[in-house]
C-alpha cells in the first residue's frame, strides 16, 4: 500500500480497525505471564479464528501480534534469538486471517525501557530495537505499520523513523494518554499531533486507557492541528471487578454508540482497544456506515514544539521571542565551562529566559575548543530537561543540525537555511525528513542582496526550492537580514520593506535586532526605533534577550495596541506598576530577586532541577563545612525531592523532571549513605514493591521503589513479573511495614487480589497498596488492599500513611 492510496481508503469512509487481542486470547486459553506471540505461534488456529472475526465484523486493517516482539520484550523470556521467525509467523498468521479482504499492519510498541536522559537507552540504540522488528515484518510484506499505545513522544520518535528508514510503507500512529489529557511524559494531545504528523506519520490518535467518552475531547484537540487522518481505539469502558474477575460491562451497541461521537469530533478511523470484541467492531462498523467521513484540512499553520509544550508562530498574533543566550559568542564564562564539559550556565540560561518570556529558546554551540556535534546533543538533552520551550537549533554545520534534530524531541526551528545551493542542497532535505521549520535567510552565493528586490527574489527561490522537496511554504519564518545603519542608509527601509511583502503574503518575519545599531553611540534609543517601526509594519519575531526590558514591555504594548488576543491581559500581568528605573539592570523581576535565581540551598535545588551531575559536589562542600550526612538528608535532599513532587501534583512537572529530580536525589544518597551507617536514622521501614505475576511492564514500580530508597525506606525490590506466593513469602521473611503491587494490564490486574488474600492467609501484618495505570481508587478497595497509590508521588504519602497507622 503506498502512502497515497492509504489516504484515498481513509477519505472513502470511515477505516474499521480491529479490537482487542489480548482479552479475547485469555479467554481462549492463553494463561498469564506467557509470551503472548509465542504462544499465538503454538495456538495459531485461536488466533486466526479472532481476527476472522474481527474481518467479518468489518474490519478493513488488522494489526498483525507483533505487539510486543521486539528484543528488549523478548530477552524477558529468552526468545530474543526467534525474533524474525516470531514476527514473521505473526504477520503470516494474519494474511491468513484477512484473506485478501482487509489490510494487514506490522504492530510496534513500546520496549519498557526508558530513553536518556531520563533512562540509559540511547536514542541511536533504541532506532536499532526497533529497525530489526521492522526488518522481520518486512520479509511477509506487511500492507502499513502501526505503532501503538505509546507513553513517550521521544519513543514513538525512535519507532517511527525505525520504520521510515526501512521502507515507504504508510505509518500509523496512536498514544495513550492519562485522566489529565496527557501522556506519562507530560505530551498532550496538540503536541503529539505537531510534532508526529511533521515527522511524516499518516494518521494519529489515541488508544486504550479510557472508554470513548473520553476520547471525545482528546480528538477534538487533536484536530486543531491536524492535516492527517485522525484514530480512535478506545476500551470498552473502564474494567470493572465482577466476582473476582476483571470485565468490562460495556455493551457492542452502547460502545458504537459512544464511538459515534469520537467520529464526529474527528476521527475516520476507529476501532476497538482492551475488552471489546467482534461484536463490538459490528455494532461500530454499522454505526459507521451512517457516518460522514472527517478528514481534516491541509492547515496552513505554523507551530513548533517541545516534548510538553506547542507554540504557534501567527503572523496575525502576539510578538514571539527567541532566546538569544544559549550562544558562547562573546560570553568567556559560557565558553570555559562547555571546554570543561560542563553544562550549569546552559541550564540557567534556559530557566531564566523561559521566566523571562522567551517563547522559543535558540541553542548554539559554536566555539573553539569543543566538539560542537557532542556538546550541541548535551545541550539538547539537558535544555529538553530543563524546560518545556521548543527549541532552535543554530550551526553553521550541517553535521550538527542534524544530529540535534534526531534526538529533538518535539518540532524544532533550524537556524537558519539560506538561497546559498550547498545549504539548501543539504539542509532542507534534511528539514523535511526530521519535520522542522526553519528561518529562511535571504543571503545568495552571490553575497549578501543589494536591495529589498534582489531580498524578495532569494526568499522566493528558497521557498521554491522547499516545496520541491515537499516542504510548505507554512515551515519557513523570514530573516530580515539586518545590516548595521552606519554601512548601509537604506538598512532598515529595505528591513522594512522586507516585512511589508511578507505580511501581505502571511508569511512571518524574525530579526536580530542589535545589528542595526553596530558601532552607534547610545544604541538602545536607534533599536528601540527600528524595533517599534518594524513592530508596527507586522514583525512576527525577533532573536533577542529577553531580560531587556524595553524590549519585551514595548512588545507586549505593540500588541495591545494592535488589538491582538489576550495582548492586554499579558501587559497588566507582566509591566511592573512601579518606577522602571529601579530595574535599569534588566536581570532582576518587580520583586527585586534575580531572574532565575532560586529560593533553595543549592543541594535542594540540584534536586529540584535533577542536576545529578553537581550535586555530590555541592554535598562534599556542605559535609567540609560541617554538616552531618543526616542533616543533608532531613534538610536538603527530602525538602528537595517533596519539591518535586508538589510540581508533579501541581501538573507543572511531568514524569521526566519527576524522574530527573529523583535521580539526583539517588547520586546524592548513594554518595551519604555509606557515611550513614553509625546515624540512628540510618534507615527507615522495610518495603517490598513488585510487578505482579504476568505483567512485565515496570516503569511505574522502577519510579515507586527510586522514591521510597530517596527517603530513606529499605526497600526490596523484587522486578516484575511476581507470583504471589515470592511476594508474601518475601514480606513475612523481611518483616515489611508495606507491599507495594503493580500492574499495567487489564489481565493481570487481578493478580493483585492474589496477593491481598494470601497476605491475610497467612497472617502477614504488611499493609499492602496498589498502583498502575488499569488501577482505581474503587479496584483497591474491592480488592481489599489498604491504599490505593495514584503515582510515584503519591505513595511516599501513602506509605507514610500505613506506617503510622501500624
Amino acid at each position: 500500500m503506498t502512502r497515497e492510496e492509504f489516504l484515498d481508503i481513509c477519505k472513502a469512509g470511515p477505516v474499521i480497525l480491529d479490537g482487542a487481542t489480548g482479552t479475547n486470547l485469555m479467554k481462549a486459553g492463553m494463561p498469564i505471564g506467557v509470551c503472548p506471540e509465542k504462544w499465538i505461534q503454538n495456538h495459531r488456529e485461536c488466533m486466526i479464528d479472532l481476527q476472522k472475526a474481527y474481518v467479518a465484523a468489518g474490519t478493513k486493517i488488522l494489526y498483525a501480534p507483533t505487539f510486543t516482539a521486539n528484543r528488549i520484550k523478548l530477552e524477558e523470556y529468552h526468545l530474543e534469538e526467534e525474533l524474525v521467525q516470531i514476527n514473521r509467523d505473526m504477520v503470516r498468521i494474519s494474511k491468513e486471517a484477512a484473506g485478501g479482504n482487509a489490510y494487514v499492519a506490522g504492530d510496534l510498541t513500546m520496549t519498557g525501557k526508558q530513553v536518556y536522559p531520563i533512562g540509559d537507552m540511547v536514542f541511536e540504540d533504541l532506532v536499532d530495537v526497533y529497525k530489526e522488528q521492522v526488518a522481520a515484518i518486512l520479509m511477509e510484506e506487511p500492507d502499513l505499520f502501526v505503532i501503538e499505545t505509546m507513553m513517550s513522544l521521544q519513543e514513538t520518535r525512535a519507532a517511527v523513523l525505525a520504520v521510515k528508514e526501512s521502507c515507504d510503507l504508510p505509518v500509523m500512529v496512536t498514544l495513550t494518554f492519562n485522566e489529565d489529557g496527557r501522556t506519562l511524559f507530560g505530551t498532550d494531545p496538540e503536541t503529539a499531533v505537531v510534532s508526529l504528523q511533521a515527522l511524516g506519520v499518516d494518521a494519529i490518535g489515541c488508544n486504550c486507557s479510557s472508554g470513548p467518552d473520553q476520547m471525545v475531547d482528546l480528538i477534538r484537540r487533536m484536530r486543531e492541528y491536524a492535516s492527517v487522518p485522525l484514530i480512535a481505539k478506545p476500551n470498552a469502558g473502564l474494567p470493572e471487578l465482577v466476582d473476582g474477575e476483571t470485565v468490562y460491562r460495556m455493551t457492542p451497541e452502547e460502545f458504537a454508540s459512544e464511538v459515534k461521537f469520537v467520529m464526529q469530533e474527528g476521527a475516520s478511523i476507529v476501532g476497538g482497544c482492551c475488552g471489546t470484541t467482534p461484536e463490538h467492531i459490528k455494532a461500530l462498523a454499522d454505526t459507521a456506515k451512517t457516518m460522514e467521513v472527517q478528514i481534516p484540512d491541509a492547515r496552513k499553520y505554523r507551530v513548533l514544539s517541545s516534548e510538553r509544550k506547542t507554540v504557534e508562530i501567527d503572523p496575525d498574533g502576539p510578538f514571539l521571542v527567541i532566546g538569544e543566550r544559549i550562544n558562547p559568542t562573546g560570553k568567556k564564562a559560557l565558553q570555559a565551562e562547555l571546554r570543561e564539559g560542563k553544562l550549569d550556565m546552559v541550564s540557567t540560561f534556559a530557566v531564566q529566559q523561559e521566566e523571562q518570556g522567551a517563547s522559543i529558546l535558540d541553542i548554539n554551540m559554536g566555539t573553539n575548543g569543543i566538539d560542537e556535534k557532542e556538546m550541541m546533543r548535551k545541550s539538547i538533552y539537558e535544555v529538553t530537561s530543563t524546560v518545556d520551550l521548543p527549541l532552535c537549533i543554530d550551526s553553521s554545520y550541517v553535521e550538527v543540525i542534524e544530529a540535534a534534530l534526531r534526538i529533538y524531541p518535539g518540532r524544532a526551528l533550524i537556524n537558519s537555511i539560506s538561497a546559498e545551493e550547498e545549504k539548501m542542497e543539504k539542509l532542507l532535505p534534511i528539514a523535511k525528513k526530521y519535520g522542522a521549520m526553519f528561518i529562511l535567510l535571504p543571503l545568495s552565493d552571490q553575497g549578501l542582496p543589494k536591495d529589498a528586490k534582489e531580498k524578495q527574489e532569494n526568499i522566493e527561490r528558497v521557498l521554491s526550492r522547499a516545496v520541491s522537496y515537499g516542504l510548505k511554504r507554512e515551515d519557513a519564518v523570514v530573516d530580515l537580514l539586518v545590516a548595521t545603519i552606519g554601512a548601509d542608509a537604506s538598512s532598515a527601509r529595505n528591513c522594512f520593506e522586507t516585512v511589508t511583502y511578507c505580511k501581505e503574503r502571511h508569511m512571518p518575519t524574525v530579526c536580530g535586532l542589535s545589528n542595526i545599531s553596530f558601532g552607534l553611540p547610545q544604541r538602545i534609543f536607534v533599536n528601540t526605533a527600528f524595533f517599534t517601526i518594524a513592530l508596527s509594519k507586522g514583525l512576527t519575531m525577533a532573536i533577542a534577550n529577553p531580560s531587556q526590558e524595553i524590549l519585551m514591555y514595548s512588545a507586549m504594548a505593540a500588541d495591545m495596541l494592535m488589538e491582538r488576543p489576550g495582548a492586554t491581559e499579558r501587559y497588566l500581568d507582566s509591566v511592573p506598576t512601579g518606577d522602571l528605573s529601579v530595574q535599569s539592570s534588566g536581570s532582576k523581576k518587580p520583586n527585586g530577586k534575580e531572574l532565575g535565581a532560586s529560593d533553595f540551598p543549592v543541594v535542594m535545588e540540584c534536586v529540584v532541577k535533577g542536576n545529578k551531575e553537581r550535586i555530590v559536589e555541592e554535598c562534599k562542600k556542605l559535609l567540609a563545612a560541617g554538616e552531618s550526612p543526616s542533616d543533608l538528608v532531613n534538610s536538603y535532599l527530602i525538602p528537595g525531592i517533596n519539591e518535586v513532587g508538589k510540581l508533579y501534583d501541581e501538573k507543572k512537572y511531568f514524569l521526566p523532571q519527576l524522574i530527573a529530580g529523583a535521580n539526583a536525589m539517588k547520586a546524592a544518597m548513594e554518595y551519604i549513605e555509606p557515611l550513614m551507617e553509625s546515624d540512628a536514622d540510618a534507615k527507615k521501614e522495610t518495603i517490598v514493591i513488585a510487578t505482579v505475576e504476568g505483567d512485565i511492564h515496570d516503569i511505574g514500580k522502577n519510579l515507586v521503589s527510586l522514591m521510597l530508597k530517596n527517603y530513606g525506606y529499605r526497600v526490596l525490590d523484587l522486578g516484575k513479573d511476581v507470583p504471589a506466593d515470592q511476594i508474601v513469602e518475601t514480606a513475612i521473611r523481611e518483616n515489611a511495614s508495606c507491599i507495594g503491587l503493580s500492574a499495567l494490564m487489564t489481565t493481570t490486574m487481578m493478580r493483585m487480589q492474589d496477593v491481598v488474600d494470601l497476605v491475610k492467609e497467612r497472617g502477614c501484618h504488611s499493609k499492602v497498596f496498589v498502583g498502575g495505570a488499569c488501577i482505581t481508587p474503587s479496584f483497591a478497595e474491592e480488592i481489599g488492599a489498604d491504599a490505593y497509590a495514584e503515582d510515584a508521588a503519591d505513595s511516599i504519602r501513602v506509605v507514610e500513611k500505613l506506617i503510622a497507622m501500624t
